[in-house]
């Protein structure tokens, strides 16, 4: 009697190539993003996905910097099938690999944004484009600094309940104001950035376009795409996602949950509307799994950020396969 899945499995370490997919147990196996290869090698490489496991900058509850862990953990079961809806399995159009963690040590809190940087200068120079998974949202900061090297003044869409734009005096590590710090830095571009999902208060807007989640709630998740959209333009965009812009009712596992906030089909709907626009980066941030249920928080990280390679996949050419009334 012969076993076809006999040799498969572990496929985080055992790929050939990094398009290659392998017959896996959703519940076992290494755990790597969506069952991508684990590798340094970044010849030929579209989308590095990296953890960042650090949350010395909280204000609140702790332990984001489990998050990379756990969203690989709750991608599993993202590798098994094609992408829902569009048909297609976005990994077989895009080589994407999972380089591991950035090595930051949090005993020496002064050096963390500098090894950051230089971890996403070593990424991007290779031409690949970079997927994070925190960690607090203050890593944000250093990832964008790498970024406009590259590109210039970055285009932040920021999903968040929180501006984090408060004030910043240059020196603090504090994830509520590292986008304070890169607006006055000249890091993004304000005149074309938007907040999306915000519900807390701070009395300045630093310039960004603001869309409340009181206000998507009475216009719709579409309507905050058209703005989004048409402040971007052409520029290059950078998706900073913190899941604690989606609800606490489908994302409890956050270290500052704030009530009255988006659902998670909102969010994957604002991920897939991006498509149009120059997309250089992605970061999702604030997934604090001790305070998880059911891993649903990890398991909305993981879906914003699949989501988002599969956009990307679909601007490389991937051919949709849509069944039903999507």
């Amino acid at each position: 009697m012969t076993n076809s899945n006999v040799g498969s499995g572990d496929s985080g370490f055992r790929l050939k190539e990094n398009k290659d997919s392998m017959y896996e147990l959703t519940y076992a196996g290494a755990l790597s993003f969506c069952r991508r290869k684990y590798s340094r090698n970044l010849n030929g490489v579209d989308v590095v996905v990296s953890g960042i496991p650090y949350d010395n900058a909280v204000t609140n509850r702790p332990g984001t910097r489990l998050g990379p862990r756990a969203i690989r953990a709750a991608s599993t079961q993202l590798a098994e099938l094609e992408h829902f809806p569009f048909g297609f399995e976005p990994f077989q159009n895009l080589s994407v690999i999972d380089y591991g963690d950035c090595m930051v040590d949090p005993h020496q809190p002064t050096t963390v944004f500098d090894t950051i940087e230089t971890h996403a200068d070593v990424i991007l120079g290779s031409g690949a484009k970079m997927l994070t998974l925190g960690g607090d949202h203050s890593v944000s900061y250093p990832l964008l600094r790498a970024h406009a090297k590259k590109y210039g003044p970055i285009t932040l869409v920021q999903f968040d309940a929180h501006c984090d734009t408060w004030e910043d005096d240059g020196v603090r590590f504090d994830h509520g104001t590292m986008f304070t710090r890169a607006a006055h830095e000249g890091i993004i571009d304000v005149r074309k950035s938007s907040q999306v999902g915000l519900r807390t208060f701070n009395k300045s807007d630093c310039g960004f376009e603001i869309l409340t989640s009181p206000w998507i709630h009475r216009n719709g998740i579409h309507a905050a795409l058209d703005i989004v959209r048409k402040r971007a333009g052409s520029s290059p965009v950078y998706l900073s996602f913190d899941i604690d812009g989606l609800d606490p009712a489908f994302a409890p596992g956050t270290g500052t949950p704030v009530i009255g906030g988006l659902a998670s089909w909102q969010g994957l709907e604002f991920v897939r509307g991006l498509e149009a626009l120059n997309l250089i980066g992605m970061d999702i941030v604030e997934v604090s799994p001790a305070y998880d249920h059911a891993e649903i928080t990890a398991i909305a990280a993981a879906n914003m950020a699949y989501d988002w390679i599969a956009v990307l996949a679909k601007k490389n050419g991937a051919k949709c396969r849509v069944t039903g009334r999507i």
